[in-house]
């Protein structure tokens, strides 16, 4: 059904709610932009999908309240294994019966930058797209990379065929921007911190030290500088959170979860998962902290008892060493504000090593002082069991002047009809 412009802008008004304090209001678009189109599988179903620009959210410090800059990750994709659910192909035609494939129906997908501004109408829109480039100035995709040292996946088009890998392929996740005009994305590929020019050309990618060689076909620079044993992380796994210290002295990074280390059943209970810490000027990484994330069943409108449901999905510093960090399944969100003043670098000792037995991703988290490692330290700021009205996988978080936080979630290119939706929330208590 299509609604007359001025129908549909009074429909999204009144979709915008606020509790009773007015603290809270949530946002829709009707921004034609943000259409994909429709995509018709042969014999199957056609998927009318949207642009999903939730995957990250920053607001630039100075800039007006109303203004932001969010991210699309990879493009619209499916696992192989949910293909006759969501097409109506079965696994055997449309993935060549790979169910641990992806399936892209939208393989010319080009990752991009987007900047939003924020109606006082309950709608927003987009004001700017910049879609991310290679050194040469063309559009890169966000097909799987040819890896060796670590996990990849086959990728397939909407008609069952397999697709090539691709050196140039970002799966972005985490944005920053700094005050020359260039921004650094958090990439889960790799995982990968990518530079980014203002006009979205790549200027470099720092890889996990090991893994250049396997991007070596790659027409952007390509930099081993991270530690190598994040090459061990699970796949879909890798880099989603990023923050940048408000002196831009340093950029912090997470890994979404525990890596598979040694291997996935160490990644499936793990709690332990890394936070890294990037000199900004000399682009090295000078430290490496542990974040333990909460239980499973302390997620309370998912109900899960599965410890790897539980991620991370972005980080917002508020100073510096001072973070914010998103701990979510899929109904629930939480955010736990942290210092790393106090916990223990482990960069660069035997916790970095593959060979260490057991490895971090193996020790509880009751044991870790026994072990040597003093974890960040966590404290509750936000429980999305509080506020209803929040929609489900929120992925990125930006705060403005202290205490109003602005929400964003994953729509994942409405493939299965979520939308994107945007929460404006005053918070009674500042984090620090």
């Amino acid at each position: 059904m299509r609604y007359s412009l001025l129908i549909a802008t009074a429909l999204l008004a009144c979709a915008a709610t606020a509790r009773a304090d007015g603290t809270l209001k949530v946002l829709e678009s009707m921004d034609a932009k943000l259409q994909l189109g429709q995509v018709e599988f042969a014999g199957g179903k056609t998927l009318d999908l949207t642009i999903g620009i939730g995957s990250a959210l920053f607001h630039m410090p100075g800039d007006p309240t109303d203004e932001f800059y969010a991210l699309t990750d990879r493009g619209p994709n499916i696992d192989c294994s949910a293909s006759e659910k969501i097409t109506g192909i079965p696994t055997a035609q449309a993935c060549a019966g790979d169910d641990k494939a992806k399936l892209f129906p939208r393989p010319d997908f080009v990752p991009s930058i987007v900047k939003i501004k924020l109606n006082d109408d309950g709608t927003f829109v987009t004001t700017e797209w910049i879609q991310l480039k290679d050194a040469v100035g063309k559009t890169i995709t966000g097909l799987s990379n040819p890896l060796k040292a670590a996990k990849t996946e086959a990728a397939f088009d909407k008609d069952g065929k397999q697709l090539p890998f691709d050196p140039n392929g970002l799966d972005t996740e985490g944005l920053v921007r700094l005050k020359d005009g260039t921004f650094w994305i958090g990439e889960e590929y790799g995982p990968s911190l990518v530079h980014v020019a203002a006009d979205g050309q790549i200027i470099e990618r720092l890889v996990p030290q090991g893994l250049e060689g396997d991007l070596s076909g790659a027409t952007y620079k390509v930099t081993g500088a991270l530690p190598t044993i994040l090459m061990k992380r699970q796949l879909n796994r890798g880099i989603e959170g990023l923050a940048i210290a408000p002196d831009e002295s340093a950029l912090y990074t997470i890994v979404q979860n525990p890596l598979a280390n040694p291997d996935a059943d160490a990644y499936k209970t793990a709690t332990a998962t890394r936070i890294l810490k990037l000199d900004l000027k000399s682009q090295q990484v000078v430290g490496e902290f542990v974040y333990t994330l909460d239980p499973a069943e302390s997620f309370k409108s998912d109900k899960s008892d599965e410890q790897s449901d539980v991620r991370i999905s972005e980080l917002t510093a508020v100073g510096v060493d001072k973070l914010i960090v998103l701990e979510r399944i899929a109904k629930t969100t939480k955010l736990h504000a942290i210092d790393l003043s106090a916990a223990t670098n482990i960069l660069g000792t035997a916790w970095d090593k593959a060979e260490t037995s057991p490895s971090l991703e193996q020790i509880a988290a009751a044991d870790l002082a026994a072990n040597g490692i003093t974890p960040v330290t966590k404290k509750l700021w936000l429980d999305s069991s509080t506020y209803p009205e929040l929609p489900e996988k929120v992925e990125g978080v930006a705060i403005v002047e202290g205490k109003e936080l602005v929400l964003i979630n994953d729509d994942d290119f409405g493939i299965e009809g979520a939308k994107t939706r945007i929460v404006r929330l005053t918070m009674p208590d500042a984090a620090f």
